[in-house]
């Protein structure tokens, strides 16, 4: 039996990565460590590594600091997302031209389809859209839970939920949600966020 949590099973972190990605604003450390604590708190992570070459018990646990992102360029925990069980996940940050600062919160694929069947070989052949979206929409919206958690502590630009996700910027998005949308989007409206779901 394989077991979607342990750090040291190569392909838990294959197939790629199922995502929340928040652009938190104009790069500043003391907002990204508030986000990154939001994060971590609001998706219920248990454990912080840095590496994923060892289980947590045989590490030392990286603080949850920006430091560590920066020392280590990802941290590593496990999540209980709403699909069937406790699976490995991660989180990063980046930053595009000094302007844009991304914290991204991910859950591998190949962790995911070992508590879901029903995952397959998403993104591809029959397993991708739309069928997908029967599986999808429960971790989306667990995610927009997370993301809403967040956006109470740090009032993000805009947040994207879904498979690799293509960093569209608050700006290059101008308040209009493309009609057909592979992703999810989070929007503050009015001091709120606003979700318009993925459709395909």
């Amino acid at each position: 039996m394989h077991d979607p949590a342990l750090f040291t099973d190569p392909e838990n972190w294959t197939g790629g990565f199922y995502e929340l990605s928040l652009e938190i604003g104009d790069p500043d450390d003391g907002r990204r460590q508030r986000a990154l604590t939001a994060l971590w708190r609001a998706a219920a992570v248990t454990g912080c590594c840095g590496g994923r070459d060892r289980e947590p018990a045989d590490q030392p646990a990286a603080p949850l600091t920006t430091a560590s992102l920066e020392e280590f360029g990802h941290l590593h925990g496990v999540a209980r997302p709403p699909l069937g069980g406790p699976v490995v996940c991660g989180c990063f940050s980046t930053c595009f031209e000094d302007t844009e600062d991304w914290l991204t919160l991910y859950l591998p694929l190949g962790a995911l389809a070992r508590v879901d069947r029903r995952i397959g070989g998403f993104p591809f052949g029959p397993d991708g859209e739309p069928r997908s979206l029967a599986w999808r929409a429960p971790l989306d919206t667990w995610l927009v839970g997370v993301a809403d958690e967040v956006f109470r502590q740090v009032d993000f630009r805009i947040g994207l939920v879904g498979f690799e996700v293509d960093h569209t910027t608050a700006a290059e998005l101008g308040g209009v949600v493309p009609g057909q949308r592979r992703n999810g989007y989070l929007l503050p409206v009015g001091g709120r966020l606003e979700y318009t779901p993925a459709n395909r």
